[in-house]
């Protein structure tokens, strides 16, 4: 297990690679082709619940939808920069370094998705109750420049900690959630700032304690999790698929909203399916009810997630610009009406 230093380098070098990647290889999307990642995470309920009941493919006809899972943020972003993906389910955090790395040409904002369901977890024997504490503390998070990963580091900045690769004396692991699950039940680590449902899985599986939810501290009591981004490429050539996805992505939420019970069942089914696991019905059920399923884009915080991770250094020195961000803004928003 180790810190990772360079965090600014390691994400430009990232996207570096992602877009060179998409110079060299060939094309693969087509009109009767569309290709989607997201992760197995309960907060990307939509993506999940839309391939589940056939929404997706309802709306899309003849289309082809080819998808896939993948562990992080910073992953998503780099299939759609070398081309193997024309959608991606992804948090704030992510689009935010990819867009303004790339120069703000190759990715935009098509709809939300969620809002929320992230916390903070320490150990059951914990003595952490205040952002003083974490002093000389191990805290994990997913990977470098995920949402989680901006928003402890942020955190910590605000309290005037400093990791311990920035010279303070915080060390923070960026791992994968299910090594950080396997970590905090050896209990290799003090905390964790994590998603669900890993949040819950600490504190039913292992006695963590929620010391709280990320949304308690922030401005509106809510903030964006998961956005629905697009290729910028593939969405100015099939606007029309665009649109047809857009509306399969707007029942896949109402129907969660409206039938949550069945939409839990919906998300065990295919965890068990993608991983062999089977999750445990009250982790599922408490995971769910931490988070808001919305096609909303909550702008302000969106650009608030751009600051902070500015003011971490993951956006360069030179400043950045989030004006374009969104595709044809009128337009989507006339789709989701």
């Amino acid at each position: 297990m180790k810190i990772l230093p360079l965090i600014g380098l390691a994400i430009a070098s990232i996207i570096a690679i992602s877009v060179f990647l998409s110079v060299i290889l060939p094309p693969e999307s087509n009109k009767n082709q569309i290709r989607v990642v997201f992760f197995a995470n309960i907060s990307h309920a939509a993506p999940i619940v839309g391939m589940e009941n056939g929404y997706f493919s309802d709306q899309l006809g003849d289309t082809k939808i080819q998808s896939r899972v993948v562990d992080s943020g910073p992953a998503a972003i780099e299939t759609l920069f070398a081309n193997s993906a024309d959608l991606a389910y992804v948090g704030p955090a992510p689009f935010v370094n990819g867009y303004v790395k790339s120069g703000g040409h190759g990715i935009k904002i098509l709809s939300g998705a969620a809002n929320n369901g992230a916390s903070f977890v320490v150990q059951s024997d914990s003595e952490i109750s205040k952002p003083s504490d974490l002093a000389g503390k191990k805290i994990a998070a997913p990977f470098v420049g995920n949402s989680q990963d901006v928003s402890l580091r942020n955190y910590l900045a605000e309290n005037g900690l400093k990791p311990a690769e920035k010279g303070g004396n915080v060390i923070i692991y960026n791992i994968a959630n299910a090594e950080i699950t396997t970590i905090f039940s050896k209990k290799g680590i003090d905390a964790a700032w994590v998603p669900e449902p890993t949040a819950t899985m600490l504190v039913e599986n292992f006695g963590g304690k929620r010391l709280f939810q990320e949304q308690d501290i922030w401005p509106d009591k809510k903030f964006p999790s998961v956005l629905l981004v697009g290729r910028t490429e593939y969405v100015e050539k099939h606007p029309d698929i665009i649109k047809k996805w857009i509306l399969a992505n707007q029942k896949s939420i109402d129907w969660i909203n409206q039938n949550p019970q069945q939409a839990e069942s919906t998300f065990i089914n295919f965890y068990k399916k993608h991983t062999g696991k089977t999750l445990n019905q009250n982790i599922v059920h408490t995971s769910f009810s931490t988070i808001e399923y919305t096609s909303k884009i909550d702008e302000k915080a969106i650009s608030l997630f751009a600051q902070r991770a500015y003011s971490l250094g993951y956006l360069g020195r030179n400043g950045y610009n989030l004006d374009d961000i969104y595709a044809n803004s009128m337009e989507i928003k006339q789709w989701q009406n």
